[in-house]
């Protein structure tokens, strides 16, 4: 298993539009990434702080796509990338950080 993590570094000066990528971009992309047999799951993320108290976060948002291997990454999204990545410009001018990662550990806490 593996999650394909994109950040988008926070900076002075730059722009990004939470609402409309939580509620446009993401759905979106989840719909259209989701019709792989190879998708998992995704977690989407906006930073809220860093570690010293009252300190900006290093990452303004940060998505996790969870596929079962790499290659099952890039055959969905590379058909689609096209369009995802012209979506940008939408939500933000940040250049985003994209890192492949093998999954270690995976626990989820069952919420009441």
């Amino acid at each position: 298993m593996v999650t394909i993590s994109i950040l988008y570094p926070n900076g002075k000066g730059t722009r990004f539009d939470v609402q409309y990528y939580s509620e446009t971009h993401m759905p979106l992309s989840i719909k259209l990434l989701s019709a792989h047999p190879g998708f998992k799951g995704v977690s989407v993320e906006h930073g809220l702080g860093g570690a010293v108290p009252g300190s900006a976060p290093a990452y303004v948002a940060m998505c996790h796509y969870l596929f079962d291997t790499v290659e099952d990454f890039l055959a969905a999204f590379m058909p689609l990338a096209e369009s995802l990545q012209g979506d940008m410009a939408n939500y933000t001018d940040i250049e985003p950080v994209i890192q492949f990662n093998e999954v270690l550990l995976n626990v989820n806490v069952r919420c009441p």
